[in-house]
């Protein structure tokens, strides 16, 4: 797959069925979008491609809040390279495309850059100036141009529109495993391993330690059954997202402990996954209690992990 990151690098390419879309999560109903622009170009004999934004939209509306991602930007490459497109267009969203009415955009991006025959995209998807593209806009401007448009109706799972507001609300809530159903894939965040207070180690429950990442969207604090991805290899964990109320005060963290694992982690990347939820994080009497329950949340998730087949 080859990668523009300007609309300046787009010079070149064949003409192309796109994707249109923010695709900030390719989540199941995005995925669905993708695989009908793969189909639909091998069977015209095009080139596939997906339209999004290296930032999110909102980031240059003012009075509202940050969009927490809930996928990295290298993993939203990898995912959609994996599903057969060819081209990515990974353009910035400035303040020319916030400007651009939807007939301008639809010309100078799409027709003239994209070299576009054949679009797909969502019953919601939105374009140009404040907003005014609609899929009906670029049906009518489609006939004009001479490039058809496929519009996704609503992608539902338990009678519910898949979308990433309603995947972020799930994280927000804790709700790791249905999470899951709707992405396609465990929530992750990763970092580079830090120096914690060490206090697992000494109560041989040893943790490797990242930062929150405020651009991630983070789940509530708790004690969750995961996997820690190092070095390419998946290990069964268990993670306690929070601030460690027991032993003092600290900024909310990720601290993950690995199991039949003892290898020192500092300064290395770690992937944490998280599968679901156990219990809610709470301040317990004193170091002794905090042991039993660290030794209780470990058996319930390596009972887990066994059920699984991952231990």
């Amino acid at each position: 797959m080859k990668i523009f990151n300007s609309l300046e690098e787009v010079n070149g390419i064949q003409p192309t069925v796109v994707a249109l879309g923010n695709f900030d999560g390719v989540h199941k109903g995005h995925q669905q979008i993708i695989e009908r622009t793969v189909r639909s170009a091998q069977d015209m004999g095009l080139k596939s491609a997906v339209f999004t934004f290296s930032n999110h939209t909102r980031t240059l509306l003012k009075n509202l809040p940050a969009v927490k991602n809930i996928l990295y930007a290298e993993e939203k490459a990898k995912i959609i390279e994996t599903m057969g497109i060819d081209y990515m267009f990974n353009i910035p969203f400035t303040n020319d495309i916030l400007t651009m009415s939807p007939e301008d955009f639809i010309k100078d991006i799409l027709v003239d850059k994209f070299k576009i025959r054949e679009a797909y995209c969502g019953f919601n998807y939105s374009f140009g100036y404040k907003a005014k593209g609609t899929p009906e806009v670029l049906m009518h401007e489609g006939l004009k141009h001479g490039f058809g448009i496929h519009v996704q109706e609503p992608y539902k799972i338990d009678n519910i529109i898949v979308s990433s507001t309603y995947i972020r609300n799930l994280i927000a809530e804790g709700d790791m495993e249905r999470c899951m159903k709707f992405m396609g894939r465990m929530y992750s965040i990763g970092g580079e391993v830090v120096v914690g207070n060490k206090l697992g180690r000494t109560i041989g429950f040893p943790t490797s330690n990242i930062m929150i990442d405020e651009t991630m969207a983070t789940p509530p604090n708790g004690v969750y059954i995961t996997y820690c991805t190092y070095n390419g290899v998946k290990y069964p964990s268990v993670t306690n997202v929070g601030v460690k109320p027991t032993v003092g005060t600290y900024n909310k963290n990720i601290e993950t402990h690995i199991f039949n694992f003892d290898r020192e982690l500092y300064g290395k990347q770690i992937r944490v996954e998280f599968i679901k939820r156990t219990r809610e994080e709470r301040k317990f009497s004193g170091i002794e209690e905090l042991s039993k329950q660290i030794e209780s949340d470990c058996i319930m998730a390596k009972a887990y992990h066994r059920e699984k087949g991952s231990l």
